[in-house]
C-alpha cells in the first residue's frame, strides 16, 4: 500500500445510524483517497457484506463495530475490529443490545410526547427502516417536527441527551465484558473517543488504565472531536500503557457533513493492531 497509507478505522453506515449505504460508504472511502476503511456500525455487522461488495480494488475492508458499553453509569463505546463474525456470545450479546434498543426509542418517543414533542413512533421508525435504531433517528424525527432546527439540538439536557428529561438508559455491556467477548471471538478492542468534547463525561487515565489491564488494545485519539491537547494527553498514556494509537473520522454521512477520512490510525499503528487479531482479517472485494 505504500508509506502514505491512509486508514480511517471508525465509519458509520445506515446499517445503524449513518445516512448512507454500506456501498456509498466504500465509494466516498475511495474518493477521500483511502487505502483501508472499518466500518463501525453500532451493535451490527449487517451492513459488512454489502461493504465488501462495493470495495473498489484499491481498498481493504476491515469488518468492525460500535459495541455499546456502559462504566460507572455512564455511556462509553469500544470499536471491536477483525472478530469471527459467528462467534455465538459476542452475537448474543449485541442482539440483545439492538432488541433492547428498539424498546428504548420507544420509551423516548413516549416521553417527548408527555413533553409536546410531536414526534411518533411511526416516524421514527420510518427513518430508521432497516437499520439499528438509536438516538440519531429520533433527532432527525424531532428536526422534521419543526421543535429543533437540526438533529443536534436534540442532545442536550433538555430533550435526549444524556441524562436529559427524554433520556431513557439501555441495556449495554460492562467494558471489561465487552473486552473479553471480542478477544475470546479473536478480535481486538479499541477505546472510541475517550476525551471528545461533545461528550458529557470523559474517560480518566485510571479508568484507561483499568481497561488496559483486562485487555484493551488500543485508544482512539484522532478523532474530530478531540482537540489537540487532549491528543497529546492521550498519546502520553498509550505510551505509558503499551496501547495503539488509533484514529477515525466517525463519519455518519450528511449528519456529520461527508467527513469520511478527516482523521486517519497511523500505519505502524494500523500494523500493530491487525497483528494482535485472529477472528478474521481485512477484505479484499470477492
Amino acid at each position: 500500500m505504500g508509506d502514505a497509507m491512509r486508514a480511517d478505522l471508525h465509519v458509520h453506515s445506515d446499517a445503524s445510524d449513518g445516512t448512507d449505504s454500506p456501498a456509498e460508504v466504500m465509494r466516498r472511502a475511495a474518493l477521500a483517497g483511502l487505502d483501508v476503511v472499518a466500518l463501525t456500525d453500532h451493535d451490527t455487522v449487517a451492513g459488512h457484506a454489502q461493504a465488501r461488495n462495493a470495495l473498489p480494488d484499491t481498498m481493504a475492508l476491515v469488518p468492525g463495530m460500535e459495541l455499546s458499553c456502559r462504566l460507572e453509569d455512564r455511556s462509553l463505546h469500544l470499536l471491536a475490529y477483525l472478530f469471527d463474525p459467528d462467534d455465538q456470545e459476542l452475537a448474543a450479546q449485541t442482539r440483545r443490545i439492538r432488541d433492547d434498543r428498539v424498546l428504548r426509542a420507544g420509551a423516548m418517543v413516549g416521553r417527548l410526547a408527555d413533553l409536546g414533542v410531536p414526534v411518533s413512533w411511526d416516524q421514527v421508525a420510518a427513518i430508521a427502516g432497516t437499520s439499528v435504531v438509536g438516538r440519531p433517528h429520533i433527532a432527525r424525527a424531532m428536526a422534521a417536527s419543526g421543535v429543533i432546527a437540526e438533529p443536534g439540538e436534540a442532545f442536550t439536557a433538555d430533550w435526549i441527551g444524556d441524562g436529559g428529561r427524554a433520556y431513557v438508559d439501555r441495556y449495554a455491556l460492562a467494558p471489561a465484558h465487552a473486552i473479553r467477548l471480542v478477544r475470546a471471538a479473536g478480535g481486538v478492542a479499541v477505546l472510541a473517543h475517550p476525551r471528545a468534547e461533545r461528550q458529557q463525561w470523559q474517560a480518566s487515565d485510571e479508568q484507561i488504565a483499568a481497561l488496559a489491564a483486562t485487555g484493551l488494545a488500543g485508544v482512539e485519539v484522532f478523532h474530530p472531536d478531540q482537540p489537540e491537547s487532549q491528543r497529546a494527553r492521550l498519546l502520553g498514556t498509550c505510551r505509558e500503557l503499551g496501547l495503539v494509537a488509533t484514529g477515525g473520522s466517525d463519519d455518519h454521512g450528511s449528519l456529520t457533513g461527508h467527513r469520511i477520512g478527516a482523521e486517519t490510525t497511523p500505519e505502524d499503528s494500523y500494523w500493530r493492531l491487525t497483528a494482535q487479531a485472529s477472528g478474521n482479517q481485512p477484505l479484499r472485494r470477492e
